[in-house]
């Protein structure tokens, strides 16, 4: 098959049939000028036809300087397939929140017309505006037109990954703190960790400005950062009646949905016991106008979460209830936390290691004594299912005096 010739795809034409936009005759609009995109086609086909992958991965490949920001791709059928026998995939650093004017976007899409297949994916699950399908050669000059531009590469490999936010207080009443000041920081705060894997495995920053976590912090970050408030949420009694008029079910649309109980509800006004509310946002998501969160506003500080890669997934743990995110101090105590975790991670991960699988294997216990972090409440997932205790000074005294015994 040569390359850029147009390739029988019957397998791929079926997708085009029905009633939604088809990637597929996305990718035939754009073969017509692309011949990496006619020969992906093709290599498509061959892998529905064949019901197997037919990449490879590429090993470390990127730009001078950079250890990150590119992931290697190659084809397994170059002789085949010769137009897209690189296909590496380019990570750029996208703006907090996803906030771009109409300029930046023609920029990014101009830069990778010229340089790439013209695929993107508005955004990877990690963060960025991805660019799929470049070969080595174009590499460099794609970095110099992005850096000349203002443009970074993102994280990719055993490094921080680019940290990403929701939109924040930018478009959302719920927000406890600046997500987007904050991510920002953060990624400047940390390029070198960025730009250069130097970790055990990846490392995840998210960020979310309520407890309703828009980017899925709890699931997909090493660390999360969930704003919450730990004053007592704020009612406008004469919202709750109005909803009340208007026909609302309280009681069954939300006293009784409350998973700690910690409402009540006596026809005319609500009450909260804030000491049992767990904050899970669900009273003041169906009622935004009676309900708001409290006005001493802070952050939760999770940590552990990973998609299932070696080991299954895991959700993130309560690791911080409460921090106070202070602008004014440049996010000192935050940055100090990450200091401290990320010292034992360099001591005791272990390759391919997410931070939340090194805790399970060390313990937990070890771990925040080590990190110095006060055991909490807060960071019992369930309670213990072994009845018995046992205390290391129980055995240290018995040993002894068996020792003296003997």
């Amino acid at each position: 098959m040569a390359t850029g010739k147009k390739i029988d795809t019957p397998l791929l034409d079926q997708l085009e049939k029905g009633p939604w936009p088809s990637f597929v005759k996305e990718l035939k609009g754009m073969a017509v000028r692309k011949p990496m995109i006619q020969d992906l086609l093709g290599q498509l086909e061959m892998s529905y036809r064949e019901k197997r992958g037919h990449w490879k991965h590429g090993g470390l490949v990127g730009v001078m300087g950079y250890g990150g920001g590119v992931i290697g791709r190659y084809s397994d059928s170059a002789d085949k397939f010769p137009a897209c026998a690189h296909f590496h995939t380019v990570r750029v650093n996208q703006p907090s929140g996803w906030f771009y004017t109409s300029k930046a976007l023609r920029e990014l899409c101009d830069i990778w017309d010229a340089h790439g297949s013209g695929m993107t994916n508005m955004h990877g699950s990690t963060g960025d505006c991805v660019f799929l399908g470049t070969t080595s050669e174009e590499l460099e000059p794609i970095f110099k037109e992005l850096t000349d531009k203002g443009w970074d590469l993102g994280g990719s490999g055993s490094d921080v990954r680019t940290p990403s936010c929701c939109n924040g207080p930018a478009r959302c009443e719920y927000a406890c703190y600046d997500t987007m000041d904050m991510c920002y920081n953060i990624t400047m705060a940390y390029q070198d960790e960025l730009h250069r894997p130097a970790f055990a495995y990846k490392w995840k920053f998210k960020f979310s400005g309520c407890p309703n976590d828009c980017v899925a912090s709890i699931a997909r970050s090493d660390l999360s950062v969930i704003g919450t408030w730990r004053d007592d949420i704020r009612i406008d009694q004469n919202a709750v009646k109005a909803y009340a008029d208007s026909g609302m079910d309280i009681r069954a649309d939300v006293i009784r949905k409350c998973p700690t109980a910690c409402m009540g509800f006596d026809g005319k006004a609500i009450k909260i016991d804030n000491k049992q509310c767990n904050h899970c946002m669900h009273c003041i998501n169906v009622m935004p106008k009676a309900l708001r969160p409290g006005k001493d506003t802070g952050a939760t500080i999770l940590i552990g979460a990973k998609a299932p890669i070696i080991e299954g997934a895991l959700l993130a743990s309560v690791l911080v209830p409460f921090m106070k995110l202070d602008k004014e101090d440049d996010y000192q105590e935050f940055k100090d936390l990450i200091a401290k975790i990320w010292e034992f991670w360099d001591e005791h991960g272990v390759s391919r290691e997410r931070i939340g699988e090194c805790i399970q294997r060390v313990g937990l216990g070890n771990f925040i004594e080590e990190i110095g972090v006060e055991p909490i409440p807060e960071m019992v997932m369930h309670p213990r299912t072994n009845p018995y205790i046992f205390y290391e000074e129980y055995f240290e005294e018995g040993d002894a005096e068996g020792a003296e015994e003997a």
